[in-house]
């Protein structure tokens, strides 16, 4: 097992990729703090990660609230040990032309999917460093942060964030032995595409599942990912074989977008 004896924080592990990824890393072999906004979510993961007879603590916490971050990480160095990697997959979406997003709207959007991430580099990055044995900070980014996407700019404008935050980051932790790199995926069936799929149906009067459909016809591979695809790419990053990448943002969406 590639990380065994790490220990690994995952953010929104609640359900869809973050649990998939939180459940992968366990099976490589880690210990796993499991953060969701809802403490119920976290609970379940952490008893199907123990249930693979690894460690896992469930941390309920909002990525949003600095404070709240800190005492998460300082929690899951509590209960485990320490810190070696980082998974910041919270995440929320919004369907909307951009002529119509309100202050409010972008706000939500921002604290969560930009400052959740710089919050949990910052936590992760102090751990790290008074550690002196290096680490792995691994971004949710998205293929919208390659390619602005219509009825999804605001969305898109905070995957663009996390690009270049990951691309500073990167340069500023590598003196460490700190990686920073990003995941974006594509079209994966999880509850969150689900609501893209209703809202963008709406705005283009389409049926329900059709927009996804529409969106997904143009995936080389033929279908739409999942969220164990998405955490196998994680688990790379994660590992000791990526040891050699940092400042990266890596489609894994089967070819629907190329750079």
């Amino acid at each position: 097992m590639a990380i065994e004896g790490k220990v690994a924080v995952v953010t929104g592990a609640g359900r869809g990729i973050g649990r998939a990824i939180a459940l992968r890393l366990a099976a490589d072999g880690a210990d796993i703090a499991v953060n969701d906004v809802r403490a119920e979510s976290a609970e379940a993961v952490a008893e199907e990660i123990r249930a693979l007879g690894r460690r896992a603590v469930p941390l309920p916490a909002d990525v949003g609230d600095q404070n709240a971050v800190v005492r998460l990480v300082e929690n899951t160095v509590d209960a485990l040990g320490r810190l070696d990697v980082m998974v910041s997959n919270a995440g929320i979406a919004q369907v909307k032309p951009l002529a119509e997003v309100t202050s409010d709207e972008l706000w939500a959007l921002f604290r969560v999917n930009v400052f959740g991430v710089i919050y949990c580099l910052q936590a992760a990055a102090a751990q790290m460093r008074a550690q002196g044995s290096g680490g792995k900070i691994i971004n949710a980014a998205s293929i919208a942060g390659h390619s602005g996407f219509d009825l999804l700019g605001a969305y898109s404008a905070t995957k663009f964030s996390v690009v270049g935050l990951t691309q500073a980051a990167a340069k500023e932790l590598a003196p460490h032995g700190i990686t920073v790199n990003s995941y974006c995926p594509g079209i994966v069936g999880t509850d969150m595409w689900d609501l893209i799929d209703e809202k963008l149906g709406g705005h283009l009067n389409l049926d329900k599942g059709q927009a996804l459909k529409q969106y997904a016809a143009g995936i080389p591979l033929g279908r739409v990912q999942t969220p164990e695809d998405v955490a196998a790419f994680v688990s790379y990053l994660a590992g000791p074989d990526s040891d050699y990448m940092t400042g990266q943002s890596v489609l894994i969406d089967g070819g629907l977008v190329m750079r």
